[in-house]
């Protein structure tokens, strides 16, 4: 199965929002990585605690942050503790506990701060824990350095929310004045993500405090490590600020040399080519903190532990309402749990000004597609593309979007703007993404090219050798070639149902039903409600003479919404059958 180009419009973020859960009459944070369990009858809070009304706010507070709806959820918490005064004590701090959280999460961090647990050196829990970060965080806002560095200094339990709490120590001890403490190199086992945002951290505080010779060691050992691409540009505006300007140009255009696609570096290389570039500004303490609650909130989300990474980035805007990035993430976040009103308010906040501008209109754009407003979505693509003419990703988006509009032609004049103001011809994924246009406008030959194009600028890409391959075995054309390119991209992409589709229907093309068997069975399931795989797994079926296993196959396409040529072929085979098998395809 050939896989249509997929922008880089949304993050790594795949899974529900895991929200906050019962366990008998006591409240905590869900287990980091775990989806909430709705709570069991035998977990609900009896009359005895909750009664009426209070107990039927509770219910609604609980069932909206379950749905990543955390606005609502804190109003209907906050209207539960107000309604408390008469229940237990135990009901009310049950009622508080949960207001607090959800007052995080809807980043009314003064409001949460005031009903913050007290602090329980002997409460490992997570609420002790997020309580801990919400009062460091509410006096770093306020100014208090030295209050925020006590908090967070002082004895505790737990290991929740630990990447926050050791990324934001050291700029606590900055805002205390003790910046020797603030400056001591990470040290301890920790995760490597948690580890090289620490040595970025340790970085700036090492240029604030005029350190510059250790500063330009982390920054370096940071450009060459694992996540290299991550810091090439805070080392080149280091660079800037040390008027080495010409270091800084040479370090972005290798970058750009290596990944045309990564706009930040191209951001970076145009600004500083620009007219009197003025070097970026050194982080403040406050945006550095601010900085380092969005790495931890990173990390949350690449670990896919949203309600980490909601509470994180609403404690950095906190901190630095002009955080764009973290109000990026916030939007991606609010987007996975379709609230879309929300995530587009979120992006919103991205003024035109600020270099994240383009990416979250890309955002809007793509919450406009997730909901099928194709025509908005497209009218908006093409309002970007005015103001940013030349921004690769802009114009990719609208070429999707033309593509989605089953308007190929158009998608492909773009594309060809975009191949035209490239004349080194290194970015691979505008011929691929151009290829797919050309093959759904029916000149495949064309489309051919673009692809072998791609994938000699990069050999080892994926969803370019599934493409090809499967494109060849659907024209009968090169089919032993086609096997092997399959093969290397299934052993690159084993979990991709796609690329499973792809080398099974090529074992099948060439008579080996055996190995289409499996590799069909394969894809099925890793798509189970995928009707083309299901579709080929039924012919695979029947070929190999397991005609019933065919039939319950070729049914299930009928109850998977197929397009209306897979339907009216399905009905077809279960009627007749498949025709008798024809020799298998030559290769040419």
């Amino acid at each position: 199965m050939r896989i249509s180009p997929r922008l880089l419009l949304t993050t790594i973020l795949a899974a529900p929002l895991a929200g906050l859960t019962l366990a008998g009459c006591a409240t905590t944070m869900s287990a980091p990585g775990v989806q909430a369990a709705a709570p069991s009858p035998s977990a609900q809070p009896n009359a005895v605690y909750l009664s009426g009304s209070n107990y039927g706010l509770f219910l609604a507070g609980e069932a909206a942050l379950q749905a990543g709806h955390s606005q609502d959820a804190a109003q209907y918490f906050a209207r539960a503790v107000a309604e408390s005064g008469d229940l237990p004590p135990d009901a009310q701090a049950l009622i508080r506990e949960k207001a607090f959280a959800a007052a995080v999460m809807a980043g009314d961090v003064d409001q949460a701060a005031a009903m913050a647990p007290k602090a329980d050196p002997q409460d490992a829990s997570s609420s002790q824990r997020l309580a801990r970060l919400v009062r460091t965080v509410d006096a770093l806002a306020e100014n208090k350095g030295k209050d925020a560095d006590d908090i967070l200094t002082a004895p505790g339990k737990g290991v929740g929310f630990e990447a926050g709490i050791v990324l934001l120590k050291p700029w606590a001890a900055a805002a205390a004045g003790d910046m020797a403490r603030a400056t001591i190199a990470p040290s301890g086992p920790m995760p490597a993500l948690t580890r090289v945002a620490a040595q970025y951290g340790r970085a700036l505080l090492l240029e604030r405090a005029k350190r510059y010779d250790e500063a330009e060691a982390d920054y370096k050992a940071l450009t060459a490590g694992q996540f290299s691409a991550l810091y090439v540009v805070p080392y080149g505006e280091f660079l800037q600020r040390r008027g080495r300007i010409a270091e800084a140009r040479v370090l972005y255009q290798d970058a750009v040399k290596r990944d045309p696609s990564l706009r930040e570096m191209r951001r970076a290389l145009a600004a500083i080519d620009g007219k009197k570039p003025a070097p970026p500004a050194l982080l403040s303490l406050r945006q550095g903190a601010a900085q380092a609650l969005t790495a931890a909130a990173e990390m949350s989300l690449i670990e896919k532990r949203f309600t980490d990474g909601q509470v994180y980035l609403r404690l950095a805007l906190r901190l630095d309402p002009q955080e764009y990035e973290a109000w990026v993430f916030l939007g991606d976040i609010l987007a996975q749990t379709d609230y879309h009103d929300a995530a587009r308010a979120a992006y919103g906040r991205v003024p035109a000004s600020s270099p994240d501008w383009v990416d979250a209109r890309e955002r809007i754009i793509a919450s406009y597609q997730a909901e099928d407003d194709i025509d908005t979505a497209l009218k908006m693509a093409q309002d970007l593309v005015k103001v940013a003419p030349d921004d690769r990703d802009a114009l990719v988006v609208e070429a999707d979007l033309y593509r989605a509009s089953n308007r190929f032609a158009e998608a492909v004049a773009v594309l060809d703007k975009l191949i035209a103001a490239d004349p080194a011809n290194t970015d691979w994924a505008i011929y691929y993404e151009r290829a797919t246009a050309l093959d759904r406008a029916g000149r495949w030959p064309e489309a051919e090219k673009d692809l072998q194009k791609a994938l000699a600028l990069r050999p080892d890409q994926p969803d370019v050798l599934n493409y090809l391959g499967y494109s060849w075995v659907v024209h009968g054309e090169r089919l032993p070639q086609a096997v092997v390119m399959l093969q290397k991209a299934y052993l690159a992409q084993p979990n991709s149902g796609e690329i499973a589709d792809s080398l099974g229907w090529a074992y099948f093309n060439m008579g080996d039903f055996k190995q289409a068997v499996q590799r069909l069975e394969r894809a099925v399931s890793l798509e189970p409600v995928n009707p083309e795989i299901n579709d080929h797994l039924g012919d695979a079926y029947w070929r190999a003479g397991r005609k019933t296993e065919a039939q319950y196959q070729w049914n299930r396409v009928l109850g998977l919404m197929p397009n209306p040529e897979l339907k009216a072929s399905a009905q077809r085979k279960l009627s007749t059958g498949l025709d008798p098998a024809p020799p298998a395809v030559a290769s040419r």
